[in-house]
């Protein structure tokens, strides 16, 4: 294989771990959870970065991997029991700063899925953002988290 050629290879499989940006705001880290062919669910993850000036939201999400796509998180009831609800308001990305999309809590959750998602395949993703407008991503669907540049370290394969 010529140089070129392995040059060419390498910057397709990074491109899913490369952030994407709209505006002022960068996507990092993206990945979603591998689930079972029976599962009806799924669950994206990553970063939101703002290195803008003013706040910024993320109001929606979007994907043909599944018939419906939300903005959810965990809480915990009145007898300590978690559970996992939508936030419609979207989730806020202060200014010149960040917003973590990790397991037990704020995540894309997707609903109704079309196909499993299998380690190794990936998941195209909308994201709308109050300010900053739209921003496509692929996030590469994983069992389990690997480390990505020391920014991000393995996580369990359990729970979202």
């Amino acid at each position: 294989m010529s140089l070129k050629t392995t040059l060419a290879a390498s910057l397709i499989a990074l491109a899913p771990a490369l952030p994407a940006a709209a505006g002022d705001i960068a996507v990092e880290g993206a990945y979603a959870r591998a689930s079972s062919m029976m599962a009806q669910s799924g669950a994206a993850f990553m970063t939101l970065v703002n290195n803008g000036g003013a706040d910024d939201r993320l109001i929606a999400a979007a994907s043909d991997a599944a018939d419906r796509v939300e903005l959810h998180t965990h809480v915990s009831d009145a007898n300590g029991v978690m559970q996992m609800i939508e936030v419609k308001e979207g989730f806020p990305v202060p200014a010149h700063g960040r917003h973590e999309l990790r397991r037990g809590g704020d995540h894309v959750m997707l609903l109704g899925l079309a196909r499993s998602l299998t380690e190794g395949d990936s998941v195209h993703l909308t994201l709308t953002f109050e300010k900053a407008g739209t921003v496509e991503i692929e996030a590469p669907v994983e069992v389990v988290r690997q480390p990505m540049g020391g920014q991000m370290g393995a996580r369990p394969a359990m729970g979202n």
